[in-house]
């Protein structure tokens, strides 16, 4: 598959910049007082036990709640400001457990990508038309076009949802577990189609992870949380090594270059 030079981001990526953001239910502490700034146009992995915050951070950047401390600000702007339409034509979020899409075809639940665009009320347009085949052309689902998303195996329905955000025109991808229901081969499909977007359009992306040898592989960067704290950050090489992954997991994890490339390989 290979993308379309129209899908090319113009302008350079805004970032998101977070300062000592947190985020408490009542007395329970999800997400610890976090400083970071988020590369545009690269992929990031978030990785981390179950409850290490990963989702929560996800959330907090995509406007799905709000922090309970500290400065969330995107281009510049507090993240607040934004409006709603504004910001979903900067920012698409999958969720984890994406809505249902019963009685859907596929090229309707693409379509709702350009929403943000026109709204309710506006007229659907020969240019949201070409942006919404053009994303069903570069995710590989215009043969699934007119059939139901509900008829689609996981993986099909996965590149189906990220046509959707395709066809969003946004710069960021925000990924909570996109693979977390798929076999191993669809698995690497879908990251590799996320890597090859954000490659040949700019895309920054957020994914949340709980595989390490597919962050590894597929991501520019990875982030690891344990608790809601910040442990480690950097590159797979920076990251995937035995002390890093004790920190992070709590148990004694080998590390060995991968037979082609070299990259770093995890294993118990």
């Amino acid at each position: 598959m290979k993308l379309d030079s129209k899908l090319a981001v113009n302008q350079p990526a805004q970032l998101f910049e977070l300062d000592a953001v947190r985020f408490a239910i009542g007395d329970r502490t999800l997400l610890s007082p976090l400083t970071l700034e988020l590369p545009a146009g690269k992929v990031v992995g978030l990785i981390g036990h179950n409850g290490s915050g990963k989702s929560t951070l996800l959330k907090l950047l995509a406007r799905q709640m709000p922090a309970t401390g500290g400065d969330l600000r995107f281009g510049g702007r507090p993240i607040g400001e934004w409006g709603g339409r504004a910001f979903a034509r900067k920012v698409g979020y999958l969720p984890q457990q994406p809505p249902t899409a019963a009685g859907m075809l596929v090229r309707e639940l693409v379509s709702l990508g350009r929403y943000p665009w026109h709204g309710a009320l506006g007229r659907f347009g020969l240019h949201d038309r070409d942006k919404v085949a053009e994303a069903m052309a570069l995710t590989d689902v215009t043969p699934f076009a007119e059939r139901f998303v509900d008829s689609l195996s996981g993986g099909e329905r996965q590149r189906v949802w990220l046509a959707m955000l395709v066809a969003q025109d946004a710069e960021w991808l925000l990924l909570d577990e996109p693979i977390a229901a798929l076999d191993l081969a669809h698995q690497i499909e879908v990251l590799a189609l996320v890597r090859q977007l954000s490659r040949q359009a700019g895309l920054g992306v957020v994914i949340v992870l709980h595989d390490v040898n597919m962050a590894a592989c597929f991501c520019d960067e990875i982030i690891a949380l344990h608790s809601g704290r910040l442990v480690a950050r950097g590159t797979a090489d920076q990251v995937v090594r035995p002390d890093v992954l004790r920190a992070i997991y709590g148990i004694d994890v080998g590390v060995m270059p991968h037979p082609e490339g070299g990259r770093p390989l995890a294993f118990v």
